[in-house]
């Protein structure tokens, strides 16, 4: 996909966006994203693996935001089939959302997530973007138009073993292809990682 440039809030720094697909990234956009990993999260989880992000299932596609050459922001997704209740759905499971400390404050963060759900209607045959979070960033996500579900998840841990969580976590979607009324009552089922 192209990538589209924007100007940053002082409009003098143009940050570019670009989706790059999984099996397209270059050693250097892999080691770029691993300076943005691991500045936020080294020291409590170790150095970042682009196949199995701390314990995360791996992303199909990147959302990068670049400024002066370095990766200041990031969201990554893949697709897969869960469960929910009875139903089988095509997500594009999210995760990796991060701002470098020099880009917050810029409505990055929003600008990436858009950017994350027209490529995954770019993509064709995905119904709903799915994600969990921390409680604390549930706001953000709710600002970017993505709406919480309250359901059970089943799982397969960071350490890969069978994991339950019960409903009342944050669990979000946004509707892709499919109208938010659609989306079924019932436990889901992520038939593997979470993202």
């Amino acid at each position: 996909m192209t990538p589209r440039g924007e100007l940053d809030e002082d409009n003098t720094t143009e940050i570019a966006i670009d989706v790059i697909a999984h099996t397209d990234l270059t050693t250097s956009d892999i080691g770029r994203l691993r300076r943005l990993f691991d500045a936020e999260y080294n020291q409590e989880f170790g150095e970042w693996d682009p196949e199995l992000p701390y314990g995360y299932a791996p992303h199909d596609f990147h959302i990068v935001a670049r400024q002066h050459g370095e990766v200041v922001g990031h969201v990554g997704w893949a697709r897969r089939s869960i469960h929910v209740g009875d139903h089988e759905i095509v997500v594009g499971g999210v995760g990796g959302v991060l701002v470098s400390d020099c880009a917050r404050g810029q409505r990055l963060g929003g600008r990436l997530m858009i950017r994350a759900a027209e490529s995954m209607s770019a993509a064709g045959s995905i119904a709903f973007g799915y994600l969990g979070c921390r409680e604390d960033v549930v706001s953000f996500y709710t600002t970017c138009g993505w709406s919480r579900i309250f359901a059970a998840e089943n799982s397969i841990s960071r350490a890969g073993k069978p994991v339950f969580d019960a409903p009342g976590q944050p669990l979000l979607i946004l509707p892709i292809e499919a109208p938010l009324s659609s989306w079924p009552v019932g436990e889901v089922d992520l038939c593997g990682r979470a993202w």
